[in-house]
């Protein structure tokens, strides 16, 4: 491992280190076909971002949870749903907060 002194930082002051990493051609094939379509700059870019999201995973839905958002598909595709302001106007609450 070293430093790359020439880099930027990540954006909290930290310095960059750089990193040997080995992986199946077929994997680096993937991520340079992949990381420009996906709006990343680079290649380090895209995989310093997978990095990220993997020691800061996104909360992960119960399938309770998922259940539930797929009858509320069901519902909106049925006409069973309203709008915000809709629900707002029926139960007489303003859209503004009055002090």
């Amino acid at each position: 491992m070293s430093t790359d002194t020439d880099g930027p930082g990540d954006g909290d002051g930290d310095r960059i280190e750089k990193i040997d990493v080995r992986v199946p051609t077929v994997v680096l094939e993937t991520i340079d076909e992949e990381y420009a379509r996906r709006g990343y700059a680079s290649r380090s870019e895209a995989i310093r971002d997978a990095i990220r999201d993997w020691l800061n995973p996104s909360p992960q839905l119960s399938e309770e949870m998922l259940v539930d958002l797929e009858e509320s598909r069901k519902q909106r595709k049925r006409g069973e749903t309203v709008s915000a302001a809709e629900a707002r106007e029926r139960l007489g609450l303003s859209d503004v907060d009055e002090e």
